[in-house]
């Protein structure tokens, strides 16, 4: 259910990119530039991203259910380079129309994969290093520094005819990836479904707590600082904006605090 609607939300930013006369010429969450109505119709698709990311940590765990680490991570490995694959092909060639190559994007469906072969040696840690590296990497990889595919984005150009443009750097969404695998453990079998809920509605007030303190600070989690604006909507706005490319601290807040909250809600039907 929650990968179904965060489908649907998905689905809403590529209309926009492909109706609006606007896509191209301006960023929907440029305040200068931007409308309350527009912002949040591109705002709200920024839970999309973390949520596929996180679940498919979540996944994994729940695959030891019925495969061993060794299975799993050969799985891993090669879905993970299937997915690289596909993004440099079929997704490469849905945006370009060309088989040449000159410019390509390194997009959500590459990162995914990368993380995946990552995932594939990372699975045979203990639980507990697993959930300390993925803290570890939310809360300081920031202090890494800018280095193309692993942290950084843009555009760098490898020879005269070729270009990779990066959007989604690996180490960050690995980060989110591993944080979704420790949560996995709270859907193994034998786990109260009570006290999963409980967890899960904790964790995500937490991680929004810890969104509006740090934001309110404007300095630690996120380089792009809030700032007051024409009016009370606009200031909203503005404390919302964090940054996703690459993805913040505050970012990976304020967008995984709902999914866990409305995670547990998602369970009171069983």
């Amino acid at each position: 259910m929650m990968r179904g609607i965060v489908m649907v939300i998905m689905a809403l930013d590529h209309v926009r990119d492909f109706f609006h006369n606007t896509a191209f010429i301006f960023d929907p969450t440029d305040l200068t530039q931007t409308n309350p109505s527009l912002f949040f119709t591109r705002w709200i698709t920024h839970f999309c991203a973390p949520t596929f990311v996180f679940l498919a940590g979540t996944s994994i765990y729940i695959s030891l259910g019925r495969k061993t680490k060794k299975e799993l991570s050969l799985f891993l490995f090669t879905r993970g380079l299937w997915l690289i694959v596909l993004e440099l092909t079929v997704m490469r060639f849905a945006f370009f129309f060309n088989f040449y190559y000159d410019v390509t994007i390194l997009n959500i469906i590459w990162v995914i994969g990368a993380d995946m072969v990552l995932m594939a040696a990372l699975v045979h840690l203990s639980d507990r290093i697993v959930l300390a590296l993925g803290l570890l990497i939310i809360f300081g990889y920031t202090f890494i520094g800018s280095i193309p595919i692993l942290t950084g984005i843009g555009f760098y150009s490898l020879t005269p005819n070729f270009a990779l443009i990066e959007s989604y750097p690996i180490i960050p969404w690995l980060g989110i990836m591993l944080l979704g695998y420790s949560a996995g453990k709270l859907y193994t079998t034998n786990f109260d479904p009570q006290r999963r809920k409980r967890i899960l509605m904790q964790l995500g007030v937490i991680a929004i707590v810890l969104f509006i303190v740090l934001r309110f600070l404007n300095g630690y989690g996120d380089n792009a600082h809030w700032s007051n604006q024409k009016d009370f909507q606009f200031t909203i706005m503005s404390f919302l904006n964090v940054t996703k490319y690459p993805v913040s601290l505050l970012f990976a807040f304020v967008s995984l605090g709902p999914v866990m909250i409305l995670l547990a809600l998602l369970e009171q039907g069983n």
